[in-house]
């Protein structure tokens, strides 16, 4: 187990020091259009004018944008300038739209489960932008923002730094509900591809809605940019000083390069990461993860898949000693199976032919406080990843 822990014995022991400002979409991707403005307009002029009050403000902290002027930006090379430039903190800004011309109102999204329709509807729109991208597919490793399957697997991406980017969130909502008067549409978790592979705190705001003539009046107009970047503004500022006064701890078990750096347990003591990782952002893992190697013992040939029994079930604890399977601990678990990997006794719970009724159970075992529960896969008893497990079923 690698453990990275801190606790600063002053407020000194840690300091924001990059900020990363994400102007949504630009260059050939407009984003969403209202009656007279697109969204990379509003978003780049947006972020300009919050990145110039931190930097008045705060002349310590590094300011990176991931565009500055209207470019097209690969989704996947916003997240690389965010993880090169070791940022604290990543800011992804967008503007909402819908079919109906009265949704209006300020939401917050983190990496997460899709809670609703709504929400996996809002991260397709925003997701839909690697459609100009080249070799897409391969990228983002086979992702189709069309593709609800994708979206589903997707969705099981986990943020390592939820707590975080939740704080983060949370501002900013109370911001523009106080000080602008905007909607409050909450904080929610959706599966966005710009914030899958950051390695550090990150949210996506939608900033209020260009189909609403009266609200993109007010985001489109200069005076509305300068309240709303000030209320993100006041939003970081208040994050800054909760983040370098509190003490808190992090550990974090990363069992194998080959299953790209799996963060296995976050236990925060208030909020993780004063210490940050030293974490290749490409190596970060689902909740769902393949963490063992490709099975050597299981060869699966097109002639023999007829006998190819594949489950999906819930994994909640491990342990370095065998418990029984009856153990009180379990009680309010329903089939419960033990395998060992690496040396450890690893608990699973349920036994699903389909991810999706796996995905249901797991949301109930973290209710039951199995906070860190995940789903994997089976085949005939062997661990596969739940991407291989799919194309099993499907072939």
């Amino acid at each position: 187990m690698t453990s990275f822990s801190g606790q600063p014995k002053d407020k000194k022991g840690y300091h924001i020091k990059t900020v990363v400002l994400d102007a949504g979409h630009g260059g050939k991707d407009p984003g969403a259009c209202g009656s007279k403005s697109y969204e990379k307009d509003i978003t780049l002029k947006t972020a300009l004018k919050l990145g110039k009050l931190i930097e008045t403000n705060f002349p310590d902290i590094k300011v990176v944008f991931t565009r500055k002027t209207d470019d097209f930006v690969e989704l996947y090379k916003r997240a690389q300038i965010a993880n090169q430039s070791k940022a604290d903190l990543f800011i992804s800004l967008h503007c909402n739209s819908s079919k109906s011309i009265t949704a209006s109102g300020i939401e917050t999204f983190v990496l997460g489960l899709h809670k609703s329709q709504e929400n996996l509807d809002v991260a397709k729109k925003e997701n839909a932008a690697i459609l100009f991208e080249d070799d897409y597919s391969q990228r983002y490793d086979g992702f189709d923002p069309n593709s609800p399957e994708s979206n589903i697997i997707f969705s099981l991406y986990q943020n390592a730094y939820l707590d975080q980017s939740l704080m983060v969130s949370q501002k900013i909502q109370h911001q523009f509900i106080e000080k602008i008067g905007l909607t409050d549409r909450g904080v929610k978790q959706a599966g966005f591809l710009v914030l899958y592979k950051t390695a550090m705190p990150g949210v996506l705001v939608e900033m209020g809605f260009v189909s609403n003539k009266k609200e993109e009046e007010l985001i489109s107009s200069e005076q509305g940019m300068s309240s709303i970047s000030t209320a993100l503004f006041n939003a970081f500022k208040n994050y800054k000083e909760k983040v370098e006064n509190d003490v808190y701890s992090v550990e974090t078990n990363v069992e194998n390069k080959n299953n790209q750096a799996i963060v296995d347990t976050i236990k925060p003591k208030t909020f993780t990461d004063t210490v940050k990782p030293k974490i290749n952002a490409d190596t970060l893992k689902p909740k769902v993860r393949p963490d063992t190697v490709k099975p050597k013992d299981v060869v699966l040939h097109k002639d023999s898949l007829a006998v190819k029994k594949v489950s999906f079930r819930v994994q909640f604890t491990a342990s370095s000693t065998n418990k029984p399977l009856n153990s009180p601990e379990f009680a309010n678990l329903k089939d419960v199976k033990v395998y060992s990997l690496n040396s450890l006794y690893r608990y699973t719970t349920g036994d699903f032919k389909t991810l999706e009724e796996a995905v249901e159970w797991q949301s109930q075992v973290q209710s039951k406080g199995f906070k860190d529960a995940f789903v994997v896969a089976f085949c005939n008893e062997e661990r596969i990843s739940p991407q291989e497990a799919i194309k099993l079923i499907k072939k």
